[in-house]
């Protein structure tokens, strides 16, 4: 990838191989949706539950811890419900920035011991996650949500990782 720059504010981060699990998570992300990482700019803050929740009040008007958030560079959203999102445009330098992601350790970890999953898998979740919402992809509607739940699979598939939804999973930020 051209640049996945992980920006760690938390110590509880450390326990995490964040470098290779992000990368490993956004490249086949990217790939899957049909990008060259290469080309591509992102942004991946590690942080807790009180930077989160700041973050997502500021910038949502929800004053609550989440486990991912996102800020797409370019508004990609489809046309009609249930559609793909243009794609992402490249800039003059021939980059195509995306955007940034935030993950909060401790909303995270609390999540993956309540549903008796790995860490690591549900990190890669929500970092897939948090790529197609950089990509235009949300949850809003159930057509849209049917869309980006099919390409996590898919991704996560690729991966050899199971079916996040086969089991009740939450994602309460992202966005």
């Amino acid at each position: 990838m051209k640049t996945l720059d992980i920006v760690i504010e938390a110590r509880a981060w450390d326990e995490v191989q964040l470098t290779a699990l992000a990368g490993r998570a956004v490249d086949a992300a990217l790939r899957h949706m049909k990008l060259e990482p290469e080309a591509c700019e992102i942004t991946l803050l590690a942080c807790d539950d009180a930077r989160i929740a700041s973050l997502n009040a500021d910038f949502r008007g929800k004053a609550a811890a989440t486990n991912v958030l996102s800020w797409p560079a370019q508004p990609l959203a489809p046309k009609a419900e249930g559609l793909a999102p243009p794609a992402p445009e490249w800039g003059f330098d021939g980059v195509i920035e995306l955007g940034d992601i935030a993950l909060s350790y401790d909303t995270c970890a609390r999540e993956a011991s309540e549903s008796a999953k790995p860490l690591e898998v549900h990190l890669t979740h929500l970092i897939v996650h948090g790529t197609l919402h950089l990509l235009g992809y949300d949850h809003e509607t159930e057509g849209d949500a049917a869309l980006m739940e099919r390409f996590e699979v898919e991704i996560l598939g690729n991966l050899g990782l199971d079916d996040p939804y086969t089991v009740h999973e939450t994602i309460t930020g992202a966005q």
